[in-house]
């Protein structure tokens, strides 16, 4: 099958490179068609894609003989099944990106930084925080620590680097307060690695060097504790995570761990805690240990809004990985109903209610700061219920 000029596949994986050069040659006869989340493919994808869900693929796709198909997912195991499926069916013309969209990340990252002068690039990133995206981070960054008092003078803090574009823009953050803040204060940035695969901390290490980062990095093995939990693992990986961020930051001699949680986490898990959880709960700014002495986990990225960070990484042409999970490598490639993130069930939920109420995230935001307690059937504080009826009387 001849897929371009002068490029000839006979497998049915192509890989990113020869992909590319097809895109670059604006080859017209080349769908290429991205079957991860809308969520994951609205954080990143790549050129001239599409986005169509995997049930409607095999389903009711309608196939144009004279176009070739090429199909990817996050790693590149469910697509290649894929177009092994619509091969046997007789359709010849469909391929599979070889490794997925992690390999075109891996790929861009690479070459991206080849193609530049690393050192003026990080200046440029930098740069762009301190003038372009001024207002939108920096100014609610510091406008987080100051209202809900995240940091003090001689605070030694852990800044947690998942490898995500939200925690990388939190340390160059702090990397910029260091350079003029008045208050004296450490930071290290620290990246556990509780499994990942090749790709992915390769990825991390990649992208900390790009933009001028020394992160200590030390192993745990989490995602193998947690691969054959049936009854949630996300919650016990959560769990085991955090333990080992801050016994590794007390190690060395941190007194907080920042997570770059930032305000849509915090509106997403209040509607997550009402539809999905039969609860009223929030995501505090900050939150002392329970089995740590004198540890504080802080969220200065509280009050920066996720598209500004998307706009952010574009900006600068930066990829990040999105999802390190191996139980999400492959299931965050939507093959049924019950795959879907709930989190993302919330985002778009929120989003076409934003279509009839331009405020409603400021208003869900605000209603965690104007809770009217006397209205309420029961709340609990400390532990403690509080009961409307038993306190009716009195």
């Amino acid at each position: 099958m001849i897929l371009s000029k002068n490029i000839i596949i006979n497998d049915i994986e192509i890989d990113v490179e020869k992909l590319l050069s097809i895109i670059k040659h604006n080859n017209e006869d080349m769908v290429i068609i991205d079957i991860r989340s809308e969520y994951e493919y609205a954080h990143g994808r790549l050129p001239k894609s599409i986005h169509i869900d995997y049930n409607d693929i095999k389903s009711g796709l309608i196939i144009d003989e004279n176009k070739n198909y090429v199909v990817y997912c996050a790693r590149g195991k469910v697509s290649e099944k894929l177009a092994k499926e619509f091969r046997d069916k007789g359709n010849t013309n469909f391929y599979s990106l070889k490794g997925g969209f992690n390999a075109y990340l891996l790929y861009m990252l690479r070459n991206d930084n080849k193609s530049n002068d690393e050192p003026n690039r990080t200046k440029e990133i930098e740069k762009s925080i301190q003038k372009i995206f001024y207002s939108r981070f920096i100014s609610k960054f510091l406008k987080a620590i100051k209202e809900y008092d995240l940091i003090h003078e001689n605070d030694s803090i852990a800044v947690c680097i998942s490898g995500g574009k939200d925690s990388f823009l939190m340390a160059m953050l702090f990397k910029e307060l260091k350079k003029w803040s008045k208050i004296k204060f450490d930071v290290q940035f620290i990246c556990m690695d509780p499994g990942y695969s090749k790709f992915n901390r390769t990825s991390i290490e990649e992208n900390a060097k790009l933009l001028g980062l020394t992160v200590r990095f030390f192993e745990t093995n989490i995602f193998d504790s947690v691969l054959n939990v049936e009854k949630s693992p996300c919650y016990l990986c959560a769990r085991m995570r955090r333990g080992y961020l801050y016994s590794f930051a007390k190690q060395l001699l941190c007194n907080k761990i920042a997570l770059a949680h930032h305000f849509d986490d915090v509106i997403e898990t209040v509607l997550m805690g009402m539809l999905y959880g039969g609860q009223i709960q929030s995501m505090q700014p900050k939150l002392k240990s329970k089995n740590f002495d004198n540890m504080e986990l802080i969220r200065p990225m509280y009050l920066i809004r996720e598209e500004d960070i998307i706009k952010w990484k574009e900006y600068n042409r930066l990829n990040f990985i999105q999802c390190a999970c191996k139980l999400t490598d492959t299931c965050s490639t939507i093959i049924n109903n019950e795959a879907k993130s709930k989190r993302l069930e919330i985002k778009n939920l929120i989003r076409d209610l934003k279509v009839k109420n331009g405020n409603v995230e400021k208003n869900i935001f605000k209603s965690i700061q104007n809770v009217q307690l006397d209205t309420l059937l029961s709340y609990k504080s400390k532990g403690v219920e509080h009961s409307y009826i038993k306190e009716y009387d009195l």
